[in-house]
C-alpha cells in the first residue's frame, strides 16, 4: 500500500507529458501547404510576397497564432512575424528565418510547369521548393505542431518570413532591422544554407552540415574602351579583346595563404572532402564571369567594332578575407589604363558563429535521432542569406535544410527543374520538431 502510495504522488508530481504530434495529419498537411505555396509565383524581382504572406498569415491564425504584417516596398513586398511565446524567462528568442520570394524561371527549359507543385517520382517540384518554401515549410510545421502539443519553450521562439533576399533584402530583412529590430531581437537564429547529403560533402558517409558562415560578396563591373571600327578591319585597339585580355587576368586568383578554420573543421569531422563545385567554392575565393555585353545595335552589328565592353563579375571571398586588398590586387593583375573595374555592391563579413552552443548541441542531437550514424559538422556556404545582417548584430545564426539531398538535386537551387524529395521533406520536419521542442 505505502508503495502504491509513494507512485502515486510521485506521478502526480512530475509535470504532464505533451503527446507527440500526429504525424499523419501534419504530414498531409505540410504536402498541401507547400504546393500552395509553390503555386504562388513571388518572382523577384518584382518580389511581391503579398499573396504568399497572406496564405501563411490565414494558416497560422487558424492554428491560433498572433501573426503581424510589415508591408515595407513599393512593389508589394511584405514581411511577417509569428511568435509562440515562451515562459518568459530572460533568454531571448529563437528566430525561425525565411524567405518568401524565389528567382525567375526560364520555362522552356522546365519539363513541367514550374509553378505547378506537381508530386512525380517521390519528388515536389516547383521553383522554390529548395530555395526556400520548402525549408520555409519544414519550420512553419514544426512550429505549429509545437503549439498543438502544447509544449511551452523555455524562450520565446519568433518566426520571420521576408520578402526580398534574392534581391539583397532591402525591403527584408534589412527593411525589419531599420523599423522593427524588437520584434525579431534574438539570441540564434535558424535559417537556410546547410545540408544534408551522402555525396555532395564525402564519398562514403552521410554528412550534415550545418552553416556557421557564408562567404563575403563582392560584385564587379570591369569595362574596356577601345576605338570603334569596320569589322573589316582588325584593330589592337578593339575593345572586345581588351576585355578578354583583362579578364583573363582577373580571374587567375592566387592560392590561398592558410585554409580557413571553419572548412579546417568540417575536414577534421568527415575526412577528405568530395570534389565538386560546392566543396571547391567553400575552400576558395571564387571569381565567376557571369555577363558580357557589347556591340553596337540590338541585335549587334557584325561589322560594327564597339568602342565599349563590359563585363560583370560575382566574386565570393572567404570570411576573414579583405575585400579592399582583394580588389586592389584585381586591379594590380589587370593593370591597363584603358579597363576600368568598378564595386558594384559589397556585403559585411559577419564571420562565423560559434558552433559550440546548446542549439548546435541540439541539432546534433535531433540529426543523429533521426539519422543515426549522421557526421553533423559546422561548415561555410559558398552563397548569401539573410543571416549575414544577423551575424552582424551578434546573432549566433546557422543555416540548416533539415533534408538529404543528392548532388542533382542541389544543383537545381536557382537552376532548372528545382525539386525536393518528398520523404525526406516530411522528415526534416520531425527533426526540426525535435530541435524546437528541446528550447
Amino acid at each position: 500500500m505505502t508503495r502504491l502510495w509513494l507512485a502515486l504522488l510521485l506521478s502526480a508530481s512530475l509535470p504532464a507529458q505533451a503527446a507527440d504530434p500526429d504525424w499523419t495529419k501534419w504530414n498531409a498537411y505540410a504536402v498541401d501547404l507547400l504546393q500552395q505555396y509553390i503555386r504562388i509565383p513571388t518572382i523577384d524581382p518584382p518580389a511581391d510576397t503579398r499573396a504568399s504572406a497572406s496564405l501563411i498569415q490565414n494558416e497560422f491564425q487558424k492554428q491560433g497564432f498572433a501573426v503581424t504584417v510589415y508591408p515595407s516596398g513599393p512593389s508589394g513586398q511584405t514581411n511577417l512575424v509569428i511568435r509562440l511565446k515562451g515562459k518568459g524567462n530572460s533568454a531571448k528568442p529563437l528566430l525561425l528565418s525565411n524567405h518568401m520570394d524565389v528567382v525567375p524561371v526560364d520555362r522552356k527549359a522546365w519539363h513541367i510547369d514550374p509553378f505547378g507543385a506537381d508530386i512525380k517520382d517521390g519528388l515536389i517540384w516547383g521553383r522554390g521548393a529548395l530555395d526556400m518554401k520548402g525549408v520555409g515549410v519544414e519550420q512553419m510545421v514544426a512550429l505549429m505542431a509545437l503549439h498543438e502539443a502544447g509544449i511551452v519553450p523555455s524562450r520565446d521562439i519568433v518566426m520571420l518570413c521576408t520578402a526580398d533576399e534574392e534581391s539583397g533584402g532591402e525591403y527584408g530583412i534589412d527593411w525589419m532591422i531599420k523599423n522593427h529590430p524588437s520584434d525579431i531581437d534574438a539570441e540564434y537564429v535558424l535559417d537556410e544554407g546547410g545540408l544534408g547529403s551522402r555525396e555532395a560533402l564525402s564519398r562514403d558517409k552521410l554528412v550534415f552540415g550545418v552553416a556557421v558562415g557564408e562567404k563575403q560578396l563582392l560584385w564587379l563591373k570591369m569595362t574596356a574602351h577601345g576605338t570603334a571600327g569596320h569589322g573589316s578591319q582588325p584593330i589592337a585597339e578593339n575593345a572586345n579583346l581588351i576585355l578578354l585580355r583583362g579578364l583573363e587576368k582577373a580571374l587567375q586568383l592566387p592560392p590561398l595563404s592558410k585554409p580557413n578554420p571553419t572548412v579546417e573543421e568540417l575536414v577534421r569531422q568527415v575526412g577528405p572532402l568530395a570534389q565538386n563545385k560546392f566543396t571547391s567554392a567553400i575552400q576558395s575565393n571564387t571569381v565567376s564571369l557571369t555577363s558580357l555585353r557589347s556591340g553596337l545595335g540590338d541585335p549587334p552589328k557584325a561589322n560594327v567594332i564597339p568602342s565599349i565592353a563590359e563585363a560583370t563579375l560575382d566574386c565570393r571571398l572567404l570570411p576573414g578575407v579583405n575585400g579592399d586588398e582583394f580588389l586592389s590586387e584585381i586591379k594590380a593583375r589587370v593593370n591597363d589604363p584603358r579597363i576600368q573595374v568598378t564595386e558594384i555592391r559589397r556585403s559585411a563579413d559577419a564571420g562565423a558563429s560559434t558552433a559550440d552552443t546548446p542549439l548546435f548541441r541540439d541539432i546534433q542531437k535531433s540529426l543523429g535521432q533521426h539519422y543515426p550514424g549522421a557526421t553533423v559538422a559546422p561548415m561555410l556556404v559558398p552563397y548569401g542569406t539573410d543571416s549575414v545582417q544577423l551575424r552582424k548584430r551578434g546573432v549566433v545564426a546557422y543555416g540548416l535544410i533539415p533534408m538529404v539531398l543528392d548532388t542533382a538535386t542541389l544543383a537545381t537551387m536557382h537552376s532548372d527543374e528545382e525539386r525536393i524529395p518528398l520523404e525526406s521533406f516530411l522528415k526534416g520536419i520531425q527533426v526540426l520538431y525535435d530541435v524546437l521542442k528541446n528550447q
